[in-house]
């Protein structure tokens, strides 16, 4: 189906969905039923509906809620469809406030402002499960081509297989270096290939992931367009990890801009009040459970409750990062000579330490050594979501672009736990440490905690 007719689709199902939210407040407010039997005030209803309807409709085409952008999460499209009915029902209050359209029901208005935010949420969470069904059954796939096999185009073919959902299929990629097949993927040509590659392999977009020449730059361009197939290019991050940019104009001139957002002021008192209020909750909750843990730990070996080990919180501040002792006691004695056996890069972790107790390796099994950790998130030194803290010898291998991700308090969990946990190298982490602070948001806090429990319960990276 093409774009037209589905935004046309899309249009026609908001209008009845708007129309039913409007329908059943007011005939239960005025017909105690779901059949309309009495239509008073019907003039100034009508009107107030309509014009509320228009900003709804407004507000979804300037949002782009009339196509299924595939990168866009369901929350995230949730999210948007409630902005935009926030903002109209915002403007439908003041046109009733300033029109002084008194026999207006609260009851009409607050009912219809839910339904909206659900039936049209409703409907896009349908839509897009739907959507993500086919795609994962082979339909709606966009053939990909990515020119230049360089490390930044093995990682963009990496997320696009993370990513399933965005229907994006890697039929190969061109490259003047390589003729051999790379990381597994197929290199189909040299760049100059490329008209042939288009035809023959059907792609539908063309990303280029090396830095080339500006005229080979244009002649892809123009070959691209001459095609009518899709095309993107990877910004140029220059080392610099995740770094947030946007394009702006100096008259006609476009200039891509670089930019730090970082958290500030109300983005610090919220997630800051998040903080205190759930680990106070949890504490309080989880109270009787430590205190089994802590009986358990003093029956199956020797040594201390708690293992406190010293961390790099936020600028570097060391703290004391309390977790469940899982190891023997002294077990940091043994972590030098262990070193060399570690199962991640640049980081030690054992699959089969031997220093781990046998309530030490259940309780890591399920994270659950890391509850304590919410002692530190009440004092200040953490906090529930941000990047996981370091060791000092862990610090001392960051490069200058990875000293970023101390530029926030550490988190009990985060981007890199839920995309792997342990298995993840030290290199992969911080670059989604860095990505987490370039792109925080509450929403993406939220998403994180929710992503967290499943992840948890699969053990999945967990040792």
């Amino acid at each position: 189906m093409s774009r037209k007719y589905v935004h046309f689709l899309y249009l026609f199902i908001d209008i009845f969905l708007i129309f039913l939210s409007f329908y059943l407040p007011y005939t239960l407010r005025y017909n105690k039923s779901l059949f309309l039997k009495e239509i008073p005030h019907y003039e100034e209803y009508i009107l107030l509906f309509f014009l509320w309807a228009i900003l709804i409709i407004y507000f979804f085409h300037t949002n782009n809620l009339y196509s299924t952008d595939r990168s866009l999460t369901i929350f995230k499209e949730v999210f948007k469809v409630s902005k935009c009915i926030f903002f109209s029902s915002v403007i439908s209050g003041l046109l009733i406030f300033f029109l002084q359209l008194k026999i207006f029901s609260r009851f009409v208005f607050v009912l219809a402002f839910v339904l909206l935010i659900f039936n049209l949420s409703l409907f896009r969470i349908l839509k897009r499960l739907y959507i993500r069904y086919r795609i994962l059954r082979g339909y709606y796939n966009i053939n990909v081509l990515i020119i230049g096999a360089t490390k930044a185009g093995i990682n963009l073919a990496e997320q696009i297989k993370l990513n399933p959902y965005l229907g994006l299929k890697i039929v190969g990629f061109l490259d003047d270096q390589r003729s051999l097949d790379y990381f597994g993927y197929r290199i189909l040509g040299k760049i100059k290939d490329l008209k042939k590659i288009l035809e023959e392999y059907f792609i539908d977009e063309v990303y280029i992931a090396g830095s080339l020449e500006r005229k080979l730059v244009l002649d892809i361009i123009n070959i691209t367009t001459e095609k009518k197939k899709g095309l993107k290019i990877l910004i140029d991050n220059f080392g610099l990890s995740f770094i947030n940019a946007k394009v702006s104009y100096i008259g006609f001139v476009p200039i891509l801009e670089y930019f730090d957002i970082g958290l500030h002021g109300t983005d610090k008192f919220i997630k800051r009040f998040l903080d205190v209020f759930i680990s106070s909750i949890l504490l309080f909750i989880l109270l009787p459970f430590f205190i089994i843990i802590a009986i358990l730990i003093k029956i199956d070996s020797k040594g201390p409750v708690f293992y406190i080990s010293k961390r790099c919180g936020r600028k570097k501040r060391l703290f004391n990062l309390y977790k469940f002792r899982s190891m023997i006691a002294d077990a940091d004695k043994y972590r030098r000579e262990l070193f060399q056996y570690s199962d991640a890069k640049g980081i030690f972790k054992m699959k089969k330490d031997p220093r781990v107790t046998k309530l030490g390796r259940f309780l890591r099994r399920y994270s659950l050594d890391e509850l304590p950790q919410l002692i530190n998130v009440l004092k200040g030194d953490m906090s529930l979501v941000g990047p996981r803290p370091f060791l000092l010898d862990e610090v001392e291998k960051l490069d200058t672009w990875q000293l970023k991700s101390l530029n926030i308090k550490p988190g009990i969990t985060g981007l890199w736990q839920i995309r792997g946990r342990s298995d993840v190298s030290l290199y992969r982490r911080v670059k989604w440490d860095i990505y987490y602070i370039n792109n925080w948001s509450l929403s993406l806090d939220i998403k994180i905690l929710f992503l967290t429990i499943p992840v948890v319960l699969k053990r999945k990276g967990a040792y």
